[in-house]
C-alpha cells in the first residue's frame, strides 16, 4: 500500500529532483505539493512547484498549495547555487490559474481527509507546517509523522557557523514544529552531506533523449558547474533526495531520539538546532535525528527511482 505524503518545497533544483522521484515512486502516493518561500521568493515558489507539476504529468496530480504571500523570511544565499528563478537555467511555463489555495490550507484538508495516515515531508523552511498548526491546532495529533530536512547536529552550518539555511529562514516556524506533539525525524545537513553526488551521476541519470531526462540534464548541468566555481568542489548536493530516500527507507540510516530545540534569539545563533547532549538531560527528548546514513545506497536508489520516473513520464 502506497504511504501517503504531502511534499512542502522551496523548489531549487535538489527539491526538483525529489518532487520527480516522489510522484512516480511506487511507494508513495503524493496527495499534495505546498509550496514554501526559501531558497526563492513565494510568488517564485509556488510557480516553480506548478511548473514541475505541469511538466512531469504523473498519472494522478496532487493538490498545489501556494505559498503564503507578503512571507520575508526567506534568504536568497542559494541563488548563488539554483539561480534567480531557483531552477538553474529552466524557465518553465505555467497555465494561468484562477485560484490556489494556501499551503496550511492544503495541509490541513489532506491531514483531516485521512488522519494518522499523512506525512508530512518538509524539505524547505518550516513555515507552512507552523502555519497549519497554528491557524487548526488539533491537526498535531492526526497527522502520521513529519519529515524535515534542516538544521545540524555536530557540523557547522551553511549560513552561519552553526545555522543551516531552511532553519534560518524562519526559525520561530521551527521552534513550533520541534514543539508540537507531531512524530518527527529530522535528517541534519552534515548528516545530509555524507552523500555527494559526483560527475558520474550523468552517466546514470535518464538521457536527454527522454522528457525527464530534458529536465534533469539543464538543472544538474548547471548545479555541478556552480558548485566548482562557487564552492571549488566537483561533486554536488542534494540533501532533499536524501531525505526522500531515508524516508522510504529507514534501514538505511542510524537515529537517536534526541531532545531538541530551535534557538530564536541568539545574535550569532538563531535559527540553530540544539540538543541536550549531557549525561541527564534536562529536556524530553521529541525528535529522531539521523546521525549516519548508507551513501552508495542512496546513490543506487536516486539511479534506481530517476529511470521508473523517466520510464512511467510520458513523452511529447
Amino acid at each position: 500500500m502506497a504511504h501517503k505524503v504531502i511534499l512542502d518545497l522551496d523548489p531549487g533544483i535538489p527539491d526538483a529532483v525529489a518532487l520527480a522521484i516522489a510522484l512516480f515512486h511506487p511507494r508513495l502516493e503524493v496527495v499534495a505539493v505546498t509550496a514554501c518561500a526559501g531558497s526563492v521568493s513565494p510568488e517564485q515558489a509556488t510557480r516553480n512547484v506548478q511548473g514541475l507539476i505541469e511538466y512531469l504529468d504523473p498519472p494522478r496530480w496532487p493538490r498545489l498549495g501556494g505559498a503564503p504571500l507578503g512571507h520575508t523570511s526567506w534568504l536568497p544565499d542559494h541563488q548563488e547555487l539554483y539561480g534567480p528563478q531557483g531552477l538553474g537555467p529552466l524557465r518553465l511555463p505555467v497555465a494561468e490559474l484562477h485560484h490556489v489555495h494556501s499551503a496550511d490550507k492544503v495541509i490541513i484538508e489532506e491531514v483531516r481527509a485521512a488522519p494518522e495516515e499523512v506525512t508530512v515531508v518538509c524539505l524547505g523552511p518550516l513555515t507552512n507546517l507552523a502555519q497549519a498548526l497554528q491557524r487548526d491546532p488539533a491537526v498535531e495529533g492526526l497527522i502520521g509523522r513529519v519529515m524535515m530536512y534542516g538544521g545540524t547536529y555536530l557540523g557547522p552550518g551553511d549560513v552561519g557557523p552553526v545555522v543551516e539555511f531552511n532553519m534560518a529562514c524562519d526559525p520561530l516556524a521551527a521552534q513550533r514544529v520541534f514543539h508540537s506533539r507531531t512524530t518527527k525525524t529530522l535528517l541534519p545537513l552534515d548528516t545530509a552531506l555524507q552523500v555527494e553526488f559526483s560527475l558520474e551521476l550523468f552517466q546514470t541519470i535518464p538521457s536527454q533523449q527522454t522528457r525527464l531526462g530534458r529536465l534533469l540534464h539543464p538543472m544538474l548541468g548547471y548545479l555541478f558547474r556552480r558548485y566548482r566555481e562557487r564552492r571549488g568542489r566537483e561533486g554536488i548536493f542534494l540533501p532533499e533526495v536524501v531525505a526522500l530516500a531515508t524516508l522510504l527507507y529507514p534501514q538505511w540510516s542510524l537515529t537517536q531520539f534526541l531532545p531538541g530545540d530551535v534557538e530564536t534569539s541568539g545574535e550569532l545563533t538563531t535559527g540553530a538546532t540544539i540538543f541536550d547532549r549531557r549525561p541527564n538531560p534536562h529536556w524530553t527528548p521529541n525528535v529522531d535525528v539521523i546521525t549516519q546514513v548508507d551513501a552508495q545506497e542512496v546513490r543506487e536508489f536516486v539511479n534506481r527511482a530517476l529511470h521508473h520516473a523517466a520510464r512511467c513520464m510520458p513523452e511529447d
